[in-house]
């Protein structure tokens, strides 16, 4: 039996925290997580201009006021991916299926990898920043000093090694297709407790199921343990389904 629990809403704004500003998301703003890191919150979305879909940050210090940092992610072309992580023989046919689209979209605007699902750990870990993101099929994950430090020379060196900066690969079946990043990271006594999105193929369409890690605490890049089954096969074994 699955039991819901009600939620009270103490107050609700009148107007959007996020709305579209620049031309690089005049198609929409999405996928909003939040954290606190000291006192400062980081909210990341992923902004759409009709043919990008990328990583995007503003901040704030009081839920009023907000400063719009911009996409944080790399701005690079399937091209430009592939000529720098082949150097690692990285380049199987699972990057080229989901990047299709950048690779055969002509036209005069140009075309990157899209890179969403850009959460932050909610602290700083050996002080430093730490986030995920994902181009697809995996999850990558990010480690800086500052934020200032994601220049053209830090992602360059960072496709160069590339191989060395992906956290989560899909290893079963629920998740055969990719996979991409949930909710926040949750800091548990045992590790960080990551929920992520599964997804695999059918005949009429994807299939998206819940997934859970669990990440070192102060080396989130090492996986430590992964429930093989989704939340929905977990439920079903259980006799809980619904």
């Amino acid at each position: 039996m699955c039991i819901v629990r009600p939620l009270t809403v103490e107050k609700r704004s009148d107007s959007p925290i996020i709305v579209p500003q620049s031309e690089y998301e005049k198609h929409g703003v999405e996928d909003p997580r939040i954290v606190k890191i000291d006192d400062l919150f980081y909210l990341t979305y992923t902004s759409y201009d009709g043919i990008n879909a990328l990583g995007t940050l503003t901040t704030s210090k009081d839920f009023k006021f907000w400063k719009n940092e911009g996409i944080i992610v790399p701005k690079i072309s399937y091209e430009e991916f592939k000529l720098l992580s082949e150097s690692e023989g990285l380049i199987p046919n699972k990057y080229r299926r989901y990047n299709e689209f950048q690779i055969s979209h002509t036209g005069s605007v140009p075309v990157f990898l899209w890179d969403k699902n850009l959460i932050f750990f909610p602290r700083k870990i050996n002080d430093k920043f730490n986030f995920i993101h994902r181009i697809r099929p995996e999850i990558q994950i990010v480690s800086i000093k500052n934020m200032k430090d994601l220049n053209s020379d830090f992602w360059q060196d960072y496709f160069l090694h590339f191989k060395d900066n992906i956290l989560l690969s899909p290893k079963y079946d629920h998740e055969s297709s990719y996979i991409g990043g949930g909710c926040p990271p949750i800091e548990t006594e045992y590790g960080w407790l990551m929920i992520y999105h599964g997804v695999y193929d059918t005949v009429n369409s994807y299939v998206y199921n819940a997934c859970a890690a669990l990440l070192n605490l102060e080396n989130p890049e090492k996986e430590i343990s992964r429930l093989p089954l989704s939340a929905f096969q977990t439920r079903r074994r259980m006799g809980t389904e619904g």
